[in-house]
């Protein structure tokens, strides 16, 4: 499929940031990580803040040699007709197939300041309702079909434009134009300047990035200590925040069309998903996939997509950090739409996951 191909293109692009990371931080960035800590190499500071930086310099670039005004114009006019919404609302949704939340504010980073509350908050929800490309290629790897991932993305671009309009219905005109866009205040003269000046501007977002996701990391910690805590007054000193999703999300996996013998693992599963994050569900997820289907079909397609998406309570943290970063006079404003935009994205994924279950469920 194009879009298949397009991800792996990304995937492919974004993998050159390991370049970089290697020249300063060497083979702590290597594969030997991997088999020195057997399979739990993967160091967040080491290889996902090098990459927003080089994302970043990246697009100020595409910038400054107006690919990215030509993208904005093309693919804007794609859903800005058909869903009536601004056309830098769709060009984010669009490009959420792609990119992820984290360099959603580079790509609006010369809009942000004259987007509305609206355009920002459906910005914010697009990034969370999906899954960047190179995270797609990932999950296949550990066994998730990938024609669910797939279908999984390009549903979350409605999806995620819904559920922003449901929340937070648009009433103010667009007031972003088009015209002289430059990724920095000051035009840059040069190829090299627009390269320095992205990278800088990346540094601020993988800062605020790794400092309010670190502090929510923390506090999600201590909450599950304390319910631990507590539950071992009672015997449930297992007792943690995804356990308790788990249990209570259960009947509305059921109600998603899972067996109710399958409902408790889905229910957990989207709890994990999200009181941590969708690469723990996947992972625990990926062994029901390798022995030889124990679940149904239907199940694995609405486990799948309920968990193709970046919301969780830990992206709030990155989205928070990542526009504020770009955009501190706003920064009141986005930590205001954090936990809104945080339930929209999991409507979304939860929306897709029924519509899936359905259809294969017709077949």
């Amino acid at each position: 499929m194009a879009v298949e191909q397009a991800a792996l293109g990304v995937h492919k692009v974004m993998s050159y940031s390991d370049a970089g990371s290697a020249f300063i931080f060497g083979s702590l960035v290597g594969p030997k990580m991997d088999v020195l800590f057997d399979g739990a190499g993967f160091i967040f500071a080491f290889r996902v803040l090098p990459a927003i930086i080089f994302v970043t310099a990246l697009i100020s670039l595409l910038y400054y040699i107006g690919v990215m005004g030509l993208l904005i114009r093309i693919l804007g006019s794609i859903f800005q007709k058909a869903l009536n919404i601004s056309k830098i609302e769709s060009f984010v949704a669009v490009t959420t197939i792609f990119l992820g939340q984290n360099e959603i504010p580079a790509i609006v980073k010369p809009f942000i300041d004259r987007m509305n509350r609206n355009e920002l908050f459906t910005a914010i929800c697009s990034g969370m309702a999906s899954i960047a490309g190179s995270m797609m290629i990932g999950y296949a790897g550990m066994g998730v079909p990938i024609d669910y991932l797939l279908a999984a993305s390009l549903m979350a671009i409605p999806g995620g434009i819904l559920f922003a309009r449901i929340l937070s219905p648009a009433t103010e005109p667009s007031q972003v134009t088009f015209e002289n866009l430059s990724f920095s205040e000051t035009p840059p003269k040069s190829f090299i300047e627009a390269a320095a000046s992205g990278a800088m501007t990346g540094l601020k977002i993988a800062a605020g990035v790794a400092t309010v996701v670190m502090a929510f990391v923390a506090i999600i910690a201590l909450i599950n200590g304390i319910i631990g805590g507590i539950g071992g007054w009672f015997g449930f000193a297992n007792a943690s925040l995804e356990s308790i999703f788990g249990y209570v999300l259960a009947p509305l996996a059921w109600i998603m069309g899972v067996d109710w013998s399958d409902a408790n693992l889905a229910g957990s599963l989207i709890g994990q998903k999200l009181a941590i994050n969708e690469f723990v569900a996947y992972l625990s997820f990926s062994p029901y996939l390798q022995t030889g289907g124990t679940l149904e079909v239907k199940t694995v397609a609405i486990i799948s997509f309920a968990l193709c998406g970046f919301a969780n309570f830990g992206s709030i943290g990155v989205v928070v950090g990542a526009f504020s970063a770009i955009s501190p006079k706003r920064a009141p404003e986005i930590a205001q739409l954090g936990l809104r935009a945080l339930a929209a994205a999991t409507l979304s994924n939860l929306m897709s996951a029924t519509i899936a279950g359905f259809f294969i469920g017709l077949a």
